[in-house]
């Protein structure tokens, strides 16, 4: 979704629950129909009206109250629902213009797979259970495990980002994530810290 704050609010917070329980109920007057609505979102969408808060070369003209009325269109519950959040900065034109090679698409596909076969061997037994994604409180509490300094660290961000309880429930899920990727069975502090920075709009609010 390109714009994402262009879209009504209505319209957004009905992404609310195919996002969190992975389908969609449509009901009218004797009949409520659920229907399967699993999907990835990636959406985008400018830091401000004008474009430019932020930025380092162009001024935003934007007044912080019409930054907090852009922003209002995007509810806190919509908000913990979206697990990656990322800045992206405007590019410098020596980069424009730089040609750049980055990891080989068949190297981070293989990293990919191997993080999904831990995945699928760690839930073995468990019904309808493949991808950290899907997981519940209990299954955080067996497989997301925190070292003392992981918690803290969870814990400072909750209070000083004003996180609920589904925000940090996520965050352990891409924790795991992050750790699967990097062959790890144990989550370390690196992996929540890394996780924690991807709440980019927690953290702008």
């Amino acid at each position: 979704m390109d714009e994402l704050t262009e879209f009504k609010r209505d319209v957004l917070e009905f992404l609310r629950q195919p996002l969190e329980d992975g389908y969609v109920t449509i009901s009218r007057t004797k009949l409520s129909v659920m229907f399967p609505a699993q999907f990835t979102l990636v959406a985008s969408t400018n830091p401000c009206p004008c474009g430019y808060y932020g930025d380092t070369i162009q001024q935003c003209t934007c007044s912080p109250r019409q930054r907090e009325q852009y922003w209002a269109k995007l509810s806190g519950p919509l908000m913990d629902r979206i697990d990656l959040q990322v800045a992206v900065n405007r590019l410098k034109p020596e980069e424009i213009t730089q040609q750049c090679t980055g990891e080989a698409s068949i190297t981070v596909l293989q990293r990919v797979q191997q993080a999904s076969d831990r995945a699928i061997t760690r839930f073995q037994g468990e019904a309808n259970l493949r991808c950290n994604a899907h997981m519940q409180s209990r299954h955080l509490q067996k497989w997301c495990k925190l070292d003392d300094a992981s918690r803290n660290l969870l814990e400072v961000a909750i209070r000083k980002l004003g996180l609920s309880a589904r925000a940090s429930d996520r965050i352990l899920k891409v924790a795991r994530t992050i750790a699967d990727l990097a062959g790890e069975d144990e989550l370390k502090t690196n992996h929540v810290a890394e996780a924690i920075q991807y709440r980019t709009i927690d953290r702008m609010q």
